[in-house]
């Protein structure tokens, strides 16, 4: 059995890590460490997870997510790397399935799980009922979309790519695996919902516009941050595109709902913008040209 090291990105959260920790501690396979990295938190979560006696406990400047799992990846020593939020919660037999598909195929560098997705405390869905695992073409796939969720990866390949790329302030997760896959490895899934993983409603949809419009630069970047085939680079800028579309789309819809002064500039906007849809396009620019308390009508699906 693979020796696997969990790492904890933690930023103010004194509420959820105790539990995320306790699942940890009911695994049937004991993880090699567990290392939580403070992101600067100015809560009580150092006096929590100080409370573990078998929790290495590291703390850092408020630097982001990307640059906590990097620290915790200089000090991790597993043959595994298993990326972990301060809010997840892990069945018992996490680990040990995975360790089970890691010995039975040592040619896979990332293994995922499904996830149970909580919203308020109740089970909303999983996330490989959304999303199709590929197993035939996975370096086109991930250019399309990140179909592997929080994967154990194995330290020395991840090493070898860099870690994570800590000045994304998005996106930061689906880099690193896709690094990874073009750079030679493979992925592989346990079909289980293995994890509990809080989707927190409230604070997606305030930023959705913005973290939407932040993976698109980021797609529209990959062709000179990894070496792609000419299909590949087709591949991933109309990925791009779609993204800014539904960005473009999220920010209109944002303006509309507010009757912000410049709803009329972000339709013309969204109105010029291919990857919004040809309809989309249509209904953006009738509603600029509506009166202004008929816009939001004339919009309608933007």
């Amino acid at each position: 059995m693979p020796r696997f090291s969990v790492v904890i990105p933690a930023h103010n959260a004194e509420r959820t890590i105790r539990e995320a920790l306790e699942s940890l501690a009911r695994q049937t396979v004991p993880p090699h460490e567990i290392i939580v990295v403070d992101d600067g938190s100015t809560d009580a979560t150092g006096a929590v997870v100080r409370s573990f006696a078998d929790v290495r406990y590291l703390r850092i400047g408020h630097a982001g997510e990307g640059a906590a799992r990097n620290a915790g990846l200089e000090h991790a020593s597993g043959d595994f790397f298993v990326p972990f939020d301060a809010d997840d919660i892990a069945e018992p037999t996490r680990l040990e399935r995975l360790g089970e598909a890691a010995a039975a195929r040592p040619d896979l560098d990332l293994l995922s799980t499904d996830v149970w997705f909580l919203r308020d405390g109740r089970v909303t869905g999983r996330f490989y009922s959304q999303m199709r695992f590929e197993v035939e073409d996975q370096r086109a796939a991930i250019l399309r979309g990140c179909f592997v969720f929080l994967p154990a990866m194995r330290r020395i390949p991840l090493v070898a790519q860099g870690g994570y790329d800590s000045t994304l302030a998005i996106a930061g997760d689906w880099d690193c695996y896709l690094r990874m896959l073009h750079g030679g490895a493979s992925a592989g899934l346990v079909d289980e919902p293995l994890m509990r993983y809080r989707l927190h409603e409230r604070a997606v949809t305030a930023k959705r516009s913005r973290n939407l419009l932040l993976r698109a630069e980021w797609l529209e970047s990959v062709p000179d941050r990894v070496c792609l085939s000419r299909e590949q680079r087709r591949i991933v800028l109309q990925t791009a595109r779609r993204e800014r579309g539904r960005g473009v789309r999220a920010r209109t819809q944002e303006a509309l709902d507010s009757d912000a002064p410049d709803t009329r500039a972000r339709l013309f906007a969204l109105a010029a913008t291919p990857g919004a849809g040809r309809l989309v396009r249509v209904r953006a620019a009738a509603a600029a040209l509506a009166p202004r308390g008929a816009r939001g009508r004339v919009a309608g699906l933007v």
